[in-house]
């Protein structure tokens, strides 16, 4: 059944395409969030007390990380950086703080209520993507806890990732090195090889050095010295 079009369906402007972009990748960042909801419910307070793969942070003060991020409009944002005198480190713990809770119970129940916000600050929904999987990663991986994400998702990360450093480092890190998934089609670069699955290289040119591990090729090493750069 074809149904007729209202008038203001017609004069509405088609969506651009980088909105249409957009559009599409909140269901995958909504998929990851309630994947790593799921996989948090039950744990122990001595867990949620387990050091992340992010420096000096427990894996339930990640998490706390990410509600911010999810609930942080620009404005918001801008609001903090300048109460902050532009110390985005402080101003990073300070969201963090206020949505820790008192309790792993408390914040794994605030990182629920934001599964399905499109709220973010003023970086691309990618971006906004990118910091729930790699955080998801630094918080999975010391707990032991694997995750199948979707190839197509990774492989979309990593093509983003390549060519970036916004927000996070990663473009410059892999300067002068080939990258090859054995598990997709990802690829880019040249030079000394890197290998392994889209996930460890993702995870390993945004800095997450323990994911080298988890690679081969001679180009490793060389990735590995540039460790925490940036």
């Amino acid at each position: 059944m074809t149904h007729d079009r209202t008038p203001s369906d017609r004069t509405a402007p088609e969506p651009k395409p980088d909105s249409r972009r957009a559009s599409g990748l909140w269901p995958l960042v909504h998929a990851e969030r309630a994947a790593l909801a799921a996989d948090l419910a039950e744990l122990t307070d001595e867990r949620w007390a387990t050091p992340s793969l992010c420096t000096g942070l427990t894996v339930r003060e990640v998490l706390a990380h990410l509600t911010s991020g999810a609930s942080l409009t620009p404005l918001r944002w801008m609001a903090g950086v300048i109460r902050c005198r532009f110390d985005f480190d402080r101003q990073n713990a300070m969201r963090l703080a206020e949505e820790l809770g008192a309790t792993g119970a408390e914040t794994h129940d605030r990182f629920r209520r934001v599964v399905t916000s499109t709220t973010k600050p003023p970086i691309p929904v990618i971006a906004m993507l990118g910091e729930t999987i790699l955080h998801a990663e630094d918080i999975r991986r010391p707990l032991g806890i694997r995750h199948d994400y979707p190839i197509g998702t990774l492989t979309r990360l990593a093509e983003y990732y390549r060519g970036s450093d916004f927000v996070v480092l990663a473009k410059g890190r892999i300067t002068g090195l080939r990258l090859v998934a054995d598990d997709g089609p990802f690829a880019t670069g040249s030079g000394p090889l890197v290998a392994g699955t889209t996930l460890a290289l993702t995870m390993a040119m945004t800095g997450r050095m323990a994911y080298c591990d988890d690679l081969h090729g001679d180009g490793v090493a060389i990735l590995r010295e540039r460790g925490e750069m940036g």
